[in-house]
């Protein structure tokens, strides 16, 4: 028996922060079913640096044809280092290539399987999980009853434990299947953070009157080391990338800070970012339905604002370096 926990890493082959919670997470219910934590990663070029976090060992996928995600293949990569460990709870992140492969994980495993998993199981016999559930607007508590558990963490929902053991790497050559190896989603980072991995997000709605002035945008996010977004609209509208819709309906963000510039707050938008620990918003209309749901609101016009927060930010960086 053991608990095994898929580790993603990005296609330049560095492990997304998510990976480092996940296995944080791993460890503690290895600990609490005494038995043996066990990271799966495909592609990783440092995998020695999840020791810290608990990883007793670590099963490496190196192969050429994996740079990309691909939902056939690392299911049946996922589901063979399973059955090679014998692994009795899977732990996978919640994001959206977690979303896509842990329903297919469970279905070839007959696991049973809870995504946007919160806590620690409170019980493991039974195995009772809370959740959230309603686009995140409450939780639920779910027993899982099956043999095998998958566990679908929800980002930054556990943080990140440092438990540092003496780990091993052990290479895995699992089956692949050559003709699923068409890539199917792919999400480069180019130096850039992305949505799914950054700890603050700066996003932009319709009140920045078009692509043209998205670049307070990208500069505020810049100063930040954050992530840029946008709202539904602005996506539909082509001034930005639909990779960068967060809502609903888009991409779910789980920042530690989210900052709302020019986003009015429909009901579908606050639904996908609401997990977000801190979020702020900057409008012009003080009954914009965001400023119920922010922590910190800012009245007035992005076009003075921004600007003003960008030179005060440069300043703090440059009297603090």
């Amino acid at each position: 028996m053991s608990v095994l926990v898929f580790a993603e890493s990005t296609s330049e082959g560095k492990f997304k922060k998510t990976s480092f919670e996940v296995t944080s997470y791993g460890k503690k219910i290895a600990e609490e079913l005494a038995t043996n934590l066990v990271v799966l990663s495909i592609n990783a070029s440092e995998n020695e640096a999840l020791y810290k976090y608990g990883a007793e060992k670590v099963l490496n996928v190196s192969n050429a044809e994996l740079s990309s995600f691909n939902a056939k293949n690392y299911t049946s990569i996922i589901v063979q280092a399973a059955e090679k460990e014998n692994a009795q709870v899977i732990i996978i992140d919640s994001n959206a290539n977690g979303l896509y492969i842990a329903p297919m994980v469970a279905v070839n495993l007959k696991a049973g399987y809870a995504s946007n998993v919160v806590e620690i199981p409170s019980s493991t016999a039974p195995f009772t999980v809370k959740r959230k559930a309603f686009s995140n607007k409450a939780f639920n508590n779910c027993s899982i009853s099956t043999d095998v558990k998958i566990i679908g963490l929800a980002k930054n929902s556990y943080g990140l434990f440092e438990n540092e053991v003496s780990g091993s790497i052990e290479d895995f050559s699992p089956v692949i299947t050559e003709n699923n190896l068409k890539s199917e989603s792919i999400e480069q980072t180019t130096g850039k953070v992305t949505i799914a991995d950054a700890d603050i997000v700066v996003s932009g709605g319709r009140g920045l009157k078009g692509p043209e002035n998205w670049g307070m945008i990208e500069e505020l996010a810049s100063i930040l080391g954050a992530a840029t977004a946008c709202s539904k609209p602005v996506s539909d509208l082509g001034w930005r990338s639909h990779s960068e819709h967060v809502g609903q309906t888009g991409k779910p963000v789980a920042a530690n800070l989210y900052i709302a510039i020019g986003i009015s707050g429909a009901i579908q938008h606050l639904a996908g970012i609401n997990s977000s620990k801190v979020k702020v918003v900057i409008n012009t209309d003080p009954d914009a339905p965001f400023f119920k749901a922010a922590d910190y609101g800012i009245v007035g016009d992005a076009f003075e604002v921004v600007p003003k927060l960008i030179e005060k930010l440069k300043e703090f960086k440059v009297n603090n370096a």
